[in-house]
């Protein structure tokens, strides 16, 4: 996974744009459906790829040009009607490149949108104002209400996002990762045309053609705000134009680059700082597995087999303001991100892949589902998902413990690991099981006890003596026999 520009991405989407009125259209109003575009994506299959050029003159775009150029308000799309649609315009820049054309839908027929340097309100030398009319878009964002906030925005490759019903940004959906755990393989194909249609007070439904080296694709995101935050519905088809190693579908990315478990020496005075902190999975049978995130020392890739999954999700389940300390982009509000498949997937993989980071600026965290079957090229995937941005933490369901916290430490010598798992939820005199398994070490010791004072808290502490030279997988649960009461914890330890 590469590494994303967080600081660059941040101005994009605080920079400000307009649309002029009337509307400038590139071309007459032409008819649009659904399967017209699915069409247009297997056509443009059977075609050899052809990597978009960058616009020459985005490269004066930088950071400080971006912040200069602000929205004129009066001038966004469908600013004139109520409710939570109005829409403005990503110039290009630096770090958005290439162009993508946009068209509004409305009746059955697509009018396609014309770049103007009068969108902006900016100095008259900022380069902003200096690209031409044929530029086209980086992206676009749709507005609430209000007017003081987005509540949905697409910029860069084929990536989107939405933020918690706090208002908070955080982490990134993406509409197809391609060999994103393969080092040095990974591509990233992009939407080149969007489909923009407004469905309601609160909704808009946005089509996009992606391209890319090895596949192609139509998307229909049927986007909705709420009370509980951003629902999306998505349908596919995919059109691969060769044969693909690892393809990613739901995917999201994140960032994690410390927490209280494994804060390294040198970072920053906050106490934790992260988007996501847990990978989450409920699986077909009812179990829900639990991986903790972490920075690890080197990329690493972690599977989870399974079939037909009910859905999985990046979390950031600690909301505990004190635990971060942010008071200037709060991590403590950040999306929770859910992805559930409307058919039953199959057998696969849900994939975590994350790399070492050393600040808060990059994306380091990928999860996806990875299909057992791999795709065969001139054939057609369909696949009907739902996303749901949200400030929960316990996505997948709320009737068993939940790992609140977890800390690590040496244990009674330097050479024996200790992991204390706190679980959170636990009824009032249940006495669980501990059950815990170990790969790549050995098991010195285990325990656990409900902490006093603190109602329905049970910790369970775990000593660890790792073979040298390797990894240890940790995995923890607390049980009543054979039945479960807690998640199902999978917890690596490098070496």
């Amino acid at each position: 996974m590469t590494q994303i520009n967080r600081r660059a991405m941040i101005a994009a989407t605080s920079a400000a744009i307009l649309l002029p009125r009337p509307l400038l259209a590139q071309n007459a109003a032409e008819p649009f459906s659904w399967d017209r575009l699915v069409a247009m994506a297997q056509r443009l299959g059977r075609t050899p790829f052809k990597e978009a050029p960058l616009y020459p003159a985005a490269q004066a775009v930088d950071y400080t040009a971006l912040h200069q150029a602000r929205f004129r308000d009066d001038r966004t799309l469908w600013g004139d009607l109520p409710g939570d649609t109005g829409v403005r315009f990503f110039p290009l820049s630096r770090n958005a490149a290439q162009p993508v054309a946009i068209s509004i839908v409305d009746k059955g027929r697509a009018t396609p949108l014309r770049y103007d340097p009068a969108m902006f309100d900016a100095p008259a030398d900022n380069p902003v104002k200096k690209l031409s009319p044929d530029a086209g878009f980086a992206g676009f964002r749709i507005m609430n209400a209000a007017r003081d906030g987005d509540w949905l925005s697409f910029l860069g490759a084929s990536y989107f996002r939405a933020p918690s019903p706090q208002g908070q940004f955080g982490l990134s959906a993406r509409a197809i990762a391609i060999n994103t755990g393969i080092q040095g393989k990974e591509e990233f194909p992009r939407f080149t045309h969007f489909w923009l249609e407004r469905t309601g007070a609160s909704s808009v439904t946005i089509h996009a053609l992606l391209d890319g080296a090895s596949i192609t694709g139509a998307f229909r995101f049927v986007s909705t705000l709420g009370k509980d935050g951003v629902r999306q519905d998505v349908t596919a088809a995919l059109f691969p134009r060769r044969a693909i190693p690892e393809l990613g579908l739901m995917p999201m990315t994140s960032m994690f680059w410390y927490d209280q478990a494994n804060k390294m020496q040198g970072t920053d005075w906050r106490p934790e700082i992260h988007d996501s902190d847990m990978l989450s999975i409920a699986s077909a049978d009812g179990a829900i597995q639990a991986r903790p995130l972490f920075n690890p020392a080197n990329p690493l890739v972690s599977t989870f087999v399974e079939r037909s999954p009910k859905g999985f999700g990046l979390v950031q389940r600690d909301r505990n303001f004190d635990h971060y300390q942010d008071d200037g982009v709060y991590y403590d509000r950040r999306p929770t991100l859910w992805a559930s498949s409307v058919k039953p997937l199959g057998a696969g993989q849900v994939r975590l892949y994350t790399f070492p980071t050393d600040s808060e600026f990059t994306d380091n965290v990928a999860a996806y589902w990875t299909p057992d079957v791999a795709p065969r090229p001139g054939a057609r995937i369909d696949i009907n998902y739902r996303l749901d941005w949200s400030g929960s933490g316990t996505p997948a369901g709320k009737d068993m413990a939940i790992v609140s916290n977890i800390w690590r430490g040496h244990g009674d010598s330097a050479d024996i690991d200790r992991m204390v798992v706190d679980f959170s939820g636990l009824p009032e005199g249940t006495k669980p099981d501990i059950w815990a398994d170990l790969t790549g070490g050995t098991i010195v010791k285990k325990g656990g006890y409900p902490v006093l004072g603190q109602g329905g808290l049970f910790r369970v502490a775990i000593d660890i003596k790792r073979e040298p030279n390797k990894n240890a997988d940790v995995r923890v649960q607390l049980r009543a026999g054979d039945r479960s009461l807690s998640e199902y914890i999978h917890y690596p330890i490098g070496a």
